[in-house]
């Protein structure tokens, strides 16, 4: 049972070895070679060298911004307590992103507080993924309270932590920005 069990490891091995060269892959130590699950023999480039450094996009912003993220993250808890704008607020004023704790005390009106009374500028920006580390997003829901989550490295933080962004309307990506090229 063993000898056949082998033999057809051994065949399979072959085959797919087979497959990889007509489809017209080379051999390479460079290339990994798989099957997908549509039966489909594909392969990838194997990154070899990775320097670790990216680029920022937005190399104009506050960097208290970046310290405000890393609080937030640090004091967010794993579900909400539906406390998202004070957590931020409590964020903000901590990395020194804001020299007083804001006032408003719904979540939709984060924004025009921010742009008002903190220097912060809203970036032209629609995609929760695309905002810089650090920014502010502000959603609104109708006449409820909205929702405000600061993007981090690993994803969103308010009073929680989440790897995707609200699901709400976007009203803005607000940040404190020394460059016009990315303002609105």
């Amino acid at each position: 049972m063993f000898r056949i069990s082998l033999l057809f490891s051994i065949s399979i091995c072959l085959l797919a070895i087979s497959n990889a060269q007509a489809a017209g892959l080379s051999p390479s130590e460079t290339r990994f070679v798989y099957v997908d699950r549509h039966g489909k023999v594909q392969s990838t480039e194997v990154i070899s060298h990775y320097s670790g450094k990216l680029k920022n996009p937005f190399p104009h912003l506050d960097p208290t911004l970046s310290r405000a993220a890393t609080i937030a993250e640090e004091r967010a808890h794993a579900h909400s307590k539906m406390r998202c704008w004070r957590y931020v607020k409590e964020a903000l004023l901590a990395a020194g992103a804001v020299d007083s704790y804001p006032k408003t005390s719904l979540a939709r009106q984060a924004g025009e507080e921010l742009v008002r009374s903190y220097g912060f500028t809203k970036l032209a920006i629609q995609d929760p993924y695309q905002a810089p580390i650090g920014s502010v997003l502000v959603y609104g829901s109708g006449r409820g309270a909205g929702h405000v989550e600061i993007r981090t490295t690993r994803g969103f933080v308010s009073d929680f932590r989440a790897s995707e962004p609200s699901h709400r309307p976007l009203i803005g990506v607000y940040a404190k920005v020394d460059s016009p090229s990315i303002r609105r």
